[in-house]
């Protein structure tokens, strides 16, 4: 079964006011759709049902993830179908989460508002091209604060008539296309997140004892606090883990001993930024450095992240803005195995706390940074 069979079958089954029980038939089409392995999604795609938990939900949706971009449909940006009350049509949209909005906004006309700002300036930021028959929002036909939540949400759309959806080839090469957008505007996204003054987090910093004096390389250094804490940015609260503000700091320490001199102020987003200490304070020998935190000792997600970000950043931060690209390290709590050859490989030296210190790969040995 394919795209077009799964929405048919849902538009065909699906019926709200039997609400959301395991034998109906709607909602079990819905449960399945995470386990189905016949859906040709693009890789890395997969897919979540959605009809609702306690009540069952006004306009169903199946909700498409990149877990490169975002594996949650609580915020952050996804790609989603989501058919309307009345079950005659069903959109492919690219998504904001928006219930973790609730708290600071409520479910009501300010929420709408708040998210319709968020993604006119995201197809601002991105400047897509916008393909023939996409609009900015679907039409949902409820009056709900979710359905009007999603509505608002949308930074482009597509919509389908239930009874002449295109063909497979057509719904795919619309996902593909809506996927491709979904990677190109979470790119912007991260990138305004952190340059936007008006969402900057304000913060504390801990010199664990160290008190800066003119000429002394940890002047610009200025770690976060490592507890824990909740962060309200604009309107998205979040709760945090700083391990990974603590192991900059701990590597901010070890760095400016080794002759170098790192520098965290106003370098958003980039985590890290290093110089040699008495060297040109300039890009034509800098190496930027981005921290990851190893979990359940497994690299593969922490390596893949510092990848993506260490070219993105090179790339908009560096060559976009006629700046010499800087040498790219990937900073980890504990040893990543193979994954440091594969670094090694493409350009990036990796650099991982030990019980006695820090180890790295062959181009940190070489420049002197572990030890």
């Amino acid at each position: 079964m394919g795209i077009r069979d799964l929405l048919l079958e849902i538009a065909r089954t699906y019926d709200a006011s039997e609400g959301t029980r395991l034998e109906v038939s709607g909602q079990r089409v819905l449960r399945e759709v995470e386990s189905r392995t016949d859906l040709p999604l693009p890789t890395p795609l997969f897919a979540r049902g959605y009809g609702g938990q306690t009540s069952a939900a006004a306009t169903p949706w199946i909700g498409v993830f990149d877990p490169e971009v975002n594996s949650s449909a609580r915020e952050g940006l996804y790609l989603a179908y989501i058919f309307s009350a009345d079950l005659r049509t069903v959109s492919l949209t690219l998504q904001q989460g928006i219930t973790h909005l609730e708290y600071r906004l409520g479910k009501g006309q300010a929420r709408q508002d708040h998210l319709r700002r968020q993604a006119a300036r995201l197809r601002r930021a991105v400047a897509m091209q916008r393909r023939n028959e996409w609009v900015d929002e679907p039409e949902l036909r409820h009056g709900a604060a979710r359905p009007k939540a999603y509505e608002a949400a949308s930074v482009i759309a597509r919509q389908y008539d239930v009874t002449d959806l295109p063909q497979e080839t057509a719904l795919g090469d619309d996902l593909v296309y809506a996927a491709d957008a979904l990677k190109r505007t979470s790119v912007a996204e991260r990138l305004w997140w952190f340059e936007d003054e008006e969402s900057q987090l304000e913060v504390s910093y801990a010199t664990n004892g160290h008190v800066a004096n003119e000429g002394d390389p940890l002047a610009g250094f200025q770690p976060k606090d490592s507890s824990d804490y909740i962060a309200n940015i604009a309107a998205k609260q979040q709760i945090k883990r700083r391990r990974h503000e603590s192991l900059i700091a701990e590597f901010g320490l070890h760095i400016a001993s080794r002759g170098f001199t790192p520098k965290t102020k106003l370098m958003h987003p980039r985590d890290l930024v290093l110089h040699r200490q008495n060297g040109a304070q300039d890009t034509s020998d800098e190496w930027l450095v981005e921290a990851k935190v190893v979990r359940d000792g497994n690299p593969t997600e922490a390596v893949r992240h510092a990848v993506g970000q260490l070219f993105e950043y090179s790339h908009f931060l560096y060559r976009e803005r006629g700046r010499p690209e800087p040498h790219l390290v990937g900073l980890f709590t504990e040893d990543v195995g193979v994954y440091s050859g594969y670094l090694e490989q493409r350009g990036i030296a990796s650099i991982w706390q030990t019980s006695s210190g820090w180890d790295g790969s062959a181009s940190a040995n070489g420049w002197g940074m572990t030890g």
